[in-house]
């Protein structure tokens, strides 16, 4: 049974309560609710590590035949049937790791001097053109719901110094991988008087408070999820810094980390997909076997099995069709270009850290973001990306305070000036060096908890096409 606290096991036997008592408790379905009195037994090979020997009972509700069971389902029934799904132990473990991320977030910038401050979510213009942006209409005038909150951050910094926002934001990419979300947390720190090495500081700071509070406070969530523990504590070592001209060099192979080539790697990794997924193959094959002449209980037990080893079958097939075209995208990766979901991926897989990757070329940058000292080519931009495959969870920058900079970027990235206006006032009536970054947070959860796709690291997830229930 559970209480949203934890899972404890209750026994009801015939010769422990009343008559009544113990027909209630035959009568129960899954999802069905009561209440027990009884004897709590520690038991350490029991859930939670207790057992109740229950003295007497009596039911809530008794539950329908519930959708979700045991057996194998298709994410399209699990993501219909979402507000069901919520309950199962998994998701249970996901959403509490979830709070004490956020948790975590709130504690570290509170104990820093940060002062908590809220953008808006409706924006009267297209800052960075409409193609990923929702437009609605606002009393008669069009405007669109929010991507960053990060210009407004600016205006709060140079009022308070150092500020975090913390809410929803939103993106119209017609993209349906297991990165995006059109619906998703952002926090967005501002810091005054920062350049880029102490955004950096404070930013593998930050990942090393959060990931180790879920370490310590969450190991039996984590258990659930079977999260390679280990893995994370690597959080705890220093974050590697490399320029993205550098990180180009090591993704074509022509650089290597700590011994570590990185297309070598990926098709060590191609390798261990293709023999691994023979093995379990072979597995299913053989407990399929089993199961024409088992008992009763030994059927179930394989048939359970099966189910998670179909699904380790799912994840190793996408990896023998997707690491060749990963290997070849990083091969001809070019010093000019921004990361791919697969470069990041390759990239990410020499080092066991998380890894900053910063002043990128100015191109492909925001028009915010400050150039590099002697260099307009660059920027001073930052990006974080999470170990084994993850991918981007933060991007910050340096800003640009030079107000005839900004001016000519304005113009070079096509933005209506017009509607920079109120953000060139921070320039033109007093402005200091500042520098501050966004972290999403669903894909926080989704390294963290070590999952396949965004869609389990919120209660409700707003995606292409997925807007109910």
């Amino acid at each position: 049974m559970r209480d949203g606290s934890g899972y404890c096991q209750a026994v009801v036997s015939q010769d422990g309560v009343s008559a009544e008592a113990f027909e209630e408790a035959s009568s129960l379905t899954q999802e069905s609710s009561f209440w027990v009195e009884g004897n709590v037994i520690k038991d350490e090979k029991q859930i939670g590590g207790y057992e109740i020997q229950v003295t007497d009972m009596g039911v809530y509700s008794i539950a329908l035949e519930y959708p979700i069971s045991n057996k194998e389902h298709g994410v399209t029934f699990l993501s219909n049937n979402r507000h069901l799904w919520l309950r199962s132990r998994r998701q249970w473990a996901i959403m509490r790791i979830r709070n004490e991320i956020i948790m975590g977030i709130h504690d570290f910038f509170q104990k820093d001097g940060y002062v908590q401050m809220d953008a808006p979510i409706f924006t009267g213009s297209a800052v960075e053109g409409t193609t990923t942006l929702f437009e609605t209409d606002f009393f008669g005038q069009p405007a669109y719901l929010s991507q960053s909150g990060q210009l407004y951050g600016e205006a709060m910094a140079m009022a308070m110094g150092k500020i975090y926002t913390f809410g929803p934001t939103f993106r119209a990419e017609k993209s349906d991988t297991p990165r995006h979300l059109s619906e998703f947390w952002m926090i967005e720190p501002e810091i005054a008087f920062a350049d880029l090495d102490m955004n950096m500081e404070v930013i593998e700071a930050f990942i090393k408070s959060v990931v180790s509070r879920i370490i310590e406070k969450c190991p039996e969530e984590l258990a659930i999820l079977e999260r390679d523990v280990d893995r994370l504590k690597n959080v705890l070592q220093p974050f590697p810094r490399v320029t993205h001209n550098d990180a180009a060099k090591i993704l074509r192979g022509e650089l290597e980390v700590n011994g570590k080539n990185a297309l070598k790697v990926q098709e060590e990794d191609l390798k261990n997909a293709h023999e691994q997924l023979a093995v379990v193959q072979a597995e299913i094959a053989e407990r399929e076997e089993k199961i024409k002449t088992a008992s009763k209980g030994e059927r179930k037990f394989n048939e359970g099995k099966i189910i998670q080893l179909r699904k380790d079958v799912e994840i190793l097939t996408e990896k023998t069709r997707n690491i060749p075209g990963w290997i070849e995208s990083a091969r001809n990766f070019s010093d000019d270009e921004d990361f791919g979901n697969s470069d990041e991926t390759v990239l990410t897989r020499v080092f066991d850290a998380p890894v900053m990757v910063y002043n990128w070329p100015a191109k492909i940058k925001s028009f915010y973001m400050k150039e590099v000292d002697g260099n307009p080519d660059l920027v001073k931009g930052v990006d974080l990306l999470a170990p084994d495959g993850y991918g981007e969870i933060i991007g910050g920058s340096e800003r640009e305070t030079d107000i005839n900079v900004l001016l000519r970027k304005i113009a070079e990235h096509e933005l209506p000036l017009e509607a920079f206006e109120w953000y060139l006032d921070l320039r033109r009536f007093g402005s200091v060096p500042h520098a501050g970054f966004g972290l999403g947070l669903e894909r926080v959860v989704r390294w963290v908890c070590g999952l396949d796709h965004m869609r389990e690291t919120i209660p409700f997830p707003r995606r292409y096409g997925r807007l109910f229930p």
